[in-house]
């Protein structure tokens, strides 16, 4: 894939946008981190334009702790492209990691509302309102996505963790025989099933 996005270096600036776009997304995946911020300065030099090249630079920066930075670039992808859901949900965790909750709820909020069943997008919400102590709308969020992966042990037992704080025994209890059922190996799970066959 590399060799042959490689031979469209040479063509017009959009071609050539696109090609060190994917070049750069390829070595980003390999963690080729030094690659990748050269063919995501390339795109973006070749288009500026280009919400995708954009974004792969804000990821390159991102992977090297420059947050504020990144959030300049999803941003500008996002002027480019306000529908680019790349750049919005890592515009979201950009936010989040730099503690600004309630600019990282807004990003992911918006992208509920483009991405209605996006398990990725309901679990970033759910975290978020964790986050902000709030276990009831986080419980409102797990429970909307346990209706797209309902076999998922790790959002199960969320459930039931969230359910045993707020002091509800028998919906933790369902949840955390839920998630022992699909991945039974679990210590944490098993800890808590134990303790609550013991009372």
């Amino acid at each position: 894939a590399m060799e042959t996005l490689k031979m469209f270096e040479k063509k017009d600036s959009r071609v050539k946008s696109a090609a060190a776009t994917n070049l750069s997304f390829l070595y980003y995946l390999e963690n080729e981190l030094a690659q990748a911020t050269n063919y995501a300065d390339l795109a973006v030099n070749s288009d500026r334009y280009n919400p995708a090249a954009l974004t792969n630079k804000g990821n390159t920066v991102f992977a090297n702790g420059d947050y504020e930075k990144a959030a300049e670039f999803y941003k500008e992808a996002l002027r480019n492209d306000s529908s680019c859901t790349e750049a919005l949900y890592n515009l979201g965790l950009t936010y989040k990691k730099l503690n600004r909750i309630d600019e990282a709820l807004d990003c992911f909020l918006k992208l509920h509302a483009i991405l209605r069943n996006s398990a990725q997008v309901l679990h970033q919400i759910a975290s978020i309102y964790e986050i902000m102590e709030d276990p009831n709308q986080a419980i409102e969020w797990l429970l909307q996505l346990i209706s797209v992966v309902p076999t998922d042990p790790h959002v199960l037992s969320k459930l039931g963790k969230l359910y045993d704080n707020e002091g509800d025994k028998s919906q933790a209890f369902h949840y955390y025989y839920e998630s022992y059922r699909y991945f039974p190996s679990n210590i944490e799970v098993i800890e808590w099933l134990g303790a609550y066959y013991i009372d």
